[in-house]
């Protein structure tokens, strides 16, 4: 899936027009601006894409309007092509998924130096191994290690964190794999909510926002629900909740867009998706 110039022209024409011509509510607009968090897009998203041609990905994704990028690999490029790209397309980080190997002590000065270089400094675990969630005893020494990252981290002015996955809403004992690891780390330990992926895992992520204040300083905001099409707005998710949540309860620093439905048309609709954010107020 290779991209024109035309092809992105024609991508992000949509919601720049939108935005130039002031077709979102003036009063959206206003409290945008008084309160507003930056959006930024996972790049899992479009993957695919990323894989045959990044610059142009990249290129589509600023013209869109999002401001910044969170990398799920790094599609062969060194640290210094990632950040030029990045800059080439006025684009921050806005995170990194890197698994629990990447920050392990053999690992940890490489990674950083990595983040350091792209402009990164949230280090988000994506998954674990199931034996590490998979029972309370488990959960101490997950607990014992992320506070250990997460001290690490602190003295490079970086965080750590864990991204949701469905698995970690289920049953454990009468509380879940998710609430021992926010109830017992520490709080310098990042919750990046996914709030489809915590949906469709029989969760309640309007609640354990709020629970847990502050401690989401990246969120994804993932659609679940309506259409099997469907991109964030077009769904069951009650976005005005979250944004509420996020915005009052302080810490959230980026929110953060998935769309996993689906390969065609992928970049358009990460499109969709931050137009549809746009005409929120966002």
């Amino acid at each position: 899936m290779k991209l024109t110039r035309r092809d992105m022209l024609k991508l992000g024409a949509g919601a720049v027009a939108a935005s130039a011509t002031g077709i979102y509510p003036a009063a959206a607009r206003a409290n945008a601006a008084a309160k507003r968090i930056p959006i930024g897009l996972q790049l899992y998203s479009v993957r695919h894409a990323c894989t045959e041609d990044l610059p142009s990905v990249l290129e589509a994704v600023a013209k869109f309007g999002y401001e910044g990028v969170e990398y799920a690999g790094y599609y062969g490029r060194t640290a210094k092509e990632l950040r030029k790209l990045q800059d080439d397309n006025g684009l921050k980080c806005c995170g990194t998924h890197t698994s629990l190997t990447t920050l392990s002590d053999d690992k940890f000065d490489e990674t950083v130096e990595f983040n350091k270089t792209i402009g990164n400094k949230y280090l988000i675990v994506p998954s674990m191994p199931h034996a590490y969630i998979e029972s309370l005893e488990a959960l101490k020494e997950t607990v014992a290690l992320f506070d250990k990252l997460a001290e690490k981290a602190k003295a490079h002015g970086m965080v750590v964190g864990y991204h949701a996955h469905g698995g970690d809403f289920r049953d454990l004992d009468g509380t879940t794999s998710w609430e021992v690891l926010f109830d017992k780390t520490c709080k310098d330990v990042v919750m990046q909510m996914d709030v489809g992926n915590c949906i469709g895992g029989g969760g309640d992520p309007y609640a354990l926002l709020k629970k847990y204040p502050g401690r989401s300083k990246t969120i994804h905001l993932k659609e679940h629900g309506g259409d099997a099409k469907a991109v964030v707005g077009e769904g069951d998710v009650d976005w005005k909740q979250v944004f509420e949540i996020c915005e009052s309860t302080g810490g959230t620093e980026w929110y953060i867009v998935e769309h996993e439905r689906g390969v065609e048309g992928a970049v358009e609709n990460v499109g969709r998706c931050l137009a549809n954010l746009k005409k929120m107020g966002k």
